[in-house]
């Protein structure tokens, strides 16, 4: 199988600069778009790509605004909305290239909640989404700050001190820790605009997601609680939809020790419905 990589720059809604890879297969069966998770960036899932190009999926993938080699203020968000605006165009780039294919996307963490966000406001861009220890409800963290004015201390530093939760497997944990597009903080306007402002739009509206869907989760994530994924399957009205909890995996169980299982479970889930 033919497989090419190549990385080019789109420009967001307001003119900021998004870093975007392809890694694209001869006649693919399914195309599937990659949204990452908050202080990441698109470089961590090498290995979930060339897995899904072995399985005969193009994938498409990019940098959020404020993150890794995208344009933008570090960690920071003006409105939580921007970042579904530059996943769309993410969408109509492997849309154009990719006429009449099937197109997914797979979202973790922070970007599972964009995921389901751009799945409520865009309903028929998408075959399916997979949502990865997906961020769609009012966290714990944030319970109890509904009011605050995050907006005062929009700039204010949070330290990043997700690394040793992140996975069971210390390589994962060490490499995070020394990847220097692995943002070490993030911004008070991030936190408020995609935990609390978006946690409850998210909340208030995943009534109206349709998608067909696979929900997955570690059973011993300490960063989402496994409860977000039951809750959003419960909530959501789609007629096509999974929830999956993997017991004992923390929360990048794309990075897990049994990440091959994950996989093979995403891949027979897009390979029913292409």
């Amino acid at each position: 199988m033919k497989k090419t990589a190549t990385e080019k720059k789109l420009k967001g809604v307001d003119g900021v600069e998004l870093f975007m890879s392809q890694s694209l297969v001869d006649r693919p069966k399914a195309a599937i778009v990659i949204v990452h998770g908050i202080c990441e960036h698109s470089g961590r899932y090498d290995y979930v790509v060339s897995r899904f190009n072995d399985r005969g999926y193009s994938v498409y993938r990019y940098d959020l605004r404020g993150h890794g080699r995208s344009g933008g203020d570090r960690a920071f968000a003006q409105d939580y909305e921007l970042f579904i605006d530059d996943t769309d165009r993410v969408v109509k780039t492997a849309q154009q290239e990719n006429p009449g294919t099937p197109l997914f996307m797979l979202g973790h963490s922070m970007g599972g909640f964009l995921t389901a966000a751009y799945g409520i406001k865009h309903p028929d861009r998408l075959s399916g989404q997979v949502l990865s220890g997906a961020a769609v409800i009012l966290l714990p963290a944030v319970k109890g700050l509904e009011s605050f004015d995050y907006n005062a201390q929009a700039r204010n530093p949070i330290p990043n001190s997700l690394s040793n939760v992140i996975s069971r497997d210390p390589k994962v944990v060490q490499a995070y820790a020394d990847d220097p597009l692995v943002l070490k903080e993030f911004t008070t306007k991030l936190m408020g605009e995609i935990f609390i402002r978006g946690g409850q739009w998210i909340m208030q509206n995943m009534g109206d997601y349709r998608y067909p869907c696979s929900i997955l989760h570690g059973g011993a994530d300490q960063i989402v609680p496994p409860d977000a994924a039951q809750y959003f399957h419960d909530h959501i009205a789609s007629k096509d939809k999974q929830v999956k909890i993997y017991e004992g995996l923390f929360h990048e169980i794309l990075n897990e020790p049994e990440r091959d299982t994950v996989l093979q479970d995403i891949c027979k889930w897009i390979d029913a419905r292409v």
